[in-house]
């Protein structure tokens, strides 16, 4: 299915057995789309929208490993989701291309009340719940991009955390795409009710190819009173994927949402997690690091829109560049004249490896009210000669003391992140 054009979205469409009113958006967004031209911010975006494969399927939705193919099964053992699921979470979704190829939740989901399924599962199983959450926080009209997952949407997670739920381990959504010049689109919906507490976690992964590939996804969460949640994410793209993610939360009165995003990989990232502070004493915490090298443009950042009285948000952006990378910090704080006495933070962090990489900071601050607090700060640095020679004089060579250097960067961010990826990011980073 490579031609994007209405007779694809009808095929996807009845393939997937939807009823009238989603083709309808998918066919309305599909028109958007056609309207709508790239951002005017950011990095150029020369994506050949005639060359992608805009969905492929491959198997079905499986509960066991070993009714899943032994090719794909054997790639994410590789990759290690097998035995994290084990060890370390209350339920996981693993899409591979199109579709989510394995689904599992352990008892406990089903014993707290928890939904937690594909998001075209519970589009099919719970219709009345899908339908008032989709489209809700993020429009499909906002841009070209959201337009096309409005088009072409497939895989992604559905969760629904009951009121005063929490769960003993986190879940976890791994995306991989292998396909050369393929299209993922997943839609993912959180709900965190009254008091209840969710850590999510994702990652994604794609092989090598001459071509470009493009994912585009858009997450909407909803954070109620009282409750938190916390989105972990490791991107490790391949050099070949243009990544342009739109992810959003609404947080209610005294919520708490924290974005933990880690950046390691593609050839253009534009991804902005967001937090609308809407309740009175919300609270929306971003920590990220972005690490580009040669050919990769990561222009990444976060947005918190404040409300709500009495609200916060903490910013916290750490950029690596290296072998001509260009990493850029792009943000939004606004503070509206409703929410009175409250307070934000930003900080912009990078340190540059070489004299060919290029890193900004472009931050969009505003205050509408004179009872509230605006703090921004950015510093942009090389590594330090004089700890360089001191760890190389401990005996450490060149690479290793540069390595040790740049982990103690991000030391942080790594602090934020669950084991087992902040294991993956130590591993990743030592490629520097």
């Amino acid at each position: 299915m490579k031609k994007l054009s209405e007779k694809l979205i009808k095929d996807i469409s009845l393939k997937k057995g939807e009823s009238k009113w989603m083709l309808d958006f998918r066919l309305k967004s599909y028109e958007t789309f056609k309207r709508l031209d790239n951002p005017k911010f950011g990095p150029k975006l020369d994506i050949d929208f005639g060359s992608i494969n805009y969905y492929k399927k491959v198997g079905n939705n499986e509960t066991e490993w070993k009714n899943v193919s032994c090719d794909i099964r054997n790639k994410f053992k590789a990759l290690g989701v097998i035995d994290a699921e084990d060890k370390h979470l209350s339920g996981v979704t693993n899409q591979y291309e199109s579709e989510v190829i394995y689904h599992k939740g352990k008892e406990e989901l089903e014993d707290k009340g928890v939904i937690f399924l594909s998001s075209d599962d519970a589009f099919k199983k719970y219709p009345d719940l899908f339908k008032e959450y989709f489209n809700n926080l993020v429009k499909y009209d906002e841009n070209k991009y959201t337009a096309l997952n409005g088009a072409l949407w497939s895989g992604g997670s559905f969760i629904y955390i009951p009121p005063h739920t929490k769960l003993d381990r986190p879940l976890q959504s791994y995306f991989r795409i292998d396909s050369i010049a393929l299209g993922q689109f997943e839609r993912t919906i959180i709900i965190v009710d009254e008091g209840a507490e969710l850590s999510y976690i994702e990652g994604c992964t794609a092989e090598s190819h001459s071509a470009n590939s493009l994912h585009a996804g858009v997450v909407e969460i909803y954070v109620k009173k009282h409750a938190k949640c916390k989105y972990s994410t490791i991107q490790n793209w391949s050099g070949d994927v243009y990544n342009l993610v739109t992810k959003r939360a609404v947080v209610e009165e005294s919520g708490l949402m924290e974005w933990v995003d880690g950046n390691v990989g593609s050839k253009v990232t534009m991804k902005y997690p967001s937090c609308i502070l809407k309740g009175d004493y919300a609270v929306g915490n971003s920590i990220s690091i972005a690490y580009a090298k040669h050919s990769q443009v990561l222009d990444v950042g976060a947005k918190m829109i404040h409300i709500g009285a009495h609200t916060k948000s903490n910013i916290v952006s750490k950029s690596i560049v290296s072998d001509g990378g260009i990493a850029n910090y792009r943000g939004t704080t606004k503070i509206c004249e409703s929410a009175k006495n409250s307070e934000a933070k930003i900080k912009c962090d990078t340190i540059m490896l070489d004299d060919k990489s290029l890193s900004d900071t472009i931050p969009n601050n505003i205050v509408f009210n004179d009872s509230s607090i605006l703090e921004h700060e950015a510093t942009v640095s090389k590594i330090s000669e004089d700890k360089l020679f001191y760890l190389m004089s401990k005996g450490l060579d060149e690479v290793h003391a540069k390595e040790l250097l740049v982990m103690g960067f991000i030391d942080d961010f790594k602090k934020e992140l669950p084991m087992e990826y902040a294991v993956e990011l130590n591993r990743l980073l030592k490629e520097i």
